[in-house]
């Protein structure tokens, strides 16, 4: 049993192999364990020329790769992945030093359905506990970083059912509120994995060790980032509350890069719903029919447990901006940009966002409005961000 099954019970992990976590940690298809092992030591050393033969050694027939499981397509992109990104760390382009990777990752971006070069699945969910576990520094704190991603993917599977669900219903069935709360219970791991990151990893050392080993790469003439924690896909959680119909263009441009690094299904998620009706369109445009005195106890609960969602997601994105901030802070920061490819900006308005959503659902039972105004999205928020550097408002 997995925590797949623990999270989500009833989840198919027979025909999805990307759930089938033991088996991917377990595969060593290119026999990569004691050349993995030594990357810290490479790496503190900034050794290019010993990773650069480690690639080439890796490197297998793309006609074998193409005999090979999916488990093991995305163990072996898992591998080959720790030395793409420490070559790029110490300043090489890794295709451009080992040529004779590139069909390789072609390929195994063919067989698995995912983007052609590792992502942050195969650096935290995919990867092995224990001696085996595959690390660009050692570091205790990166150990942690990766546990932090890790404990939060099992519940973002299971948000993915919820919120799956959730579309297809109204505010006045009762099981919008019982799929609201049950997304709550899964996106409270997010704020659980974010204290714990703040509790075990610093800042310093995610801006000045870490953060360099997940710069983009360039395969074929494209960038594509590295595997970072930013790739965490919150998103489908959003995209079903409040963001298929109510968002922003910066936030919208973000997510249309950050999607392709997700898994397939996650993706036909996202092209399903991103056209959709959110939650809180359809309890304003509900509640744009009733007075206070008679609204259906139904209609209050999915009020009360859309709110309680919007608050949990607002308490991460404000932790969230605490770190982000910490690590991008003047005196620590090496790029102006974070490890998703968004600026700090970007969050302090993707919490804008979540914050008037939220208010707007809580005041809409507090204080009902009339029609013709709950019907009205929420505004913008872009024109009264504050600026760079300044602090955001407490959650």
């Amino acid at each position: 049993m997995t925590l797949y099954d623990l999270v989500a019970p009833g989840l198919d992990t027979t025909t999805e192999p990307r759930y089938r976590i033991a088996e991917i940690r377990a595969a060593d298809p290119l026999g990569a364990d004691p050349l993995l092992a030594a990357l810290p030591a490479m790496n503190r050393d900034a050794d290019v020329p010993a990773l650069t033969v480690a690639l080439r050694t890796l490197v297998p027939d793309p006609d074998r790769v193409a005999e090979w499981s999916i488990v093991e397509a995305l163990a072996g992109m898992r591998d080959i992945g720790m030395l793409l990104g420490s070559l790029k760390r110490h300043g090489t382009e890794p295709v451009a030093a080992v040529p004779e990777i590139l069909p390789v990752l072609e390929e195994l971006a063919r067989r698995t359905d995912m983007v052609p070069r590792d992502t942050v699945h195969h650096y935290t969910t995919w990867n092995p506990p224990g001696r085996r576990r595959r690390m660009y520094t050692g570091h205790e704190m990166e150990a942690h970083l990766q546990e932090a991603v890790r404990m939060v993917f099992p519940s973002l599977v299971a948000a993915l059912g919820t919120c799956t669900g959730l579309a297809r219903l109204e505010p006045y069935d009762p099981g919008f509120a019982l799929a609201l709360d049950r997304t709550a219970m899964h996106v409270q791991a997010m704020v659980d994995s974010i204290d714990f990151t703040v509790a075990n990893v610093s800042p310093e050392y995610f801006a000045r060790t870490l953060r360099p080993y997940f710069e983009e790469i360039d395969v074929a003439g494209r960038d594509y980032l590295g595997p970072a924690a930013a790739q965490v896909p919150l998103w489908p959680v959003d995209l079903t509350l409040w963001q298929c119909d109510r968002s922003d263009p910066a936030y919208d441009a973000f997510l249309d890069e950050s999607v392709a690094y997700s898994l397939p299904s996650w993706r036909a998620f996202h092209a399903a719903h991103r056209g959709g009706v959110s939650a809180v369109s359809k309890l304003s445009a509900a509640l744009s029919w009733e007075t206070v005195h008679r609204l259906p106890p139904e209609l209050i609960a999915s009020a009360r447990s859309l709110a309680r969602v919007l608050r949990i997601l607002k308490t991460f994105r404000a932790r969230h901006i605490g770190i982000a901030r910490k690590a991008y802070s003047d005196d620590l920061r090496l790029y102006d940009e974070g490890s998703g490819g968004a600026p700090v900006a970007l969050l302090r308005e993707v919490l804008d966002l979540t914050r008037d959503n939220e208010t707007l659902v809580r005041r809409s039972v507090e204080h009902p409005r009339p029609a013709a105004v709950a019907a009205q999205p929420v505004p913008a928020v872009a024109a009264r961000l504050p600026e760079a550097g300044t602090p955001a408002p407490a959650a």
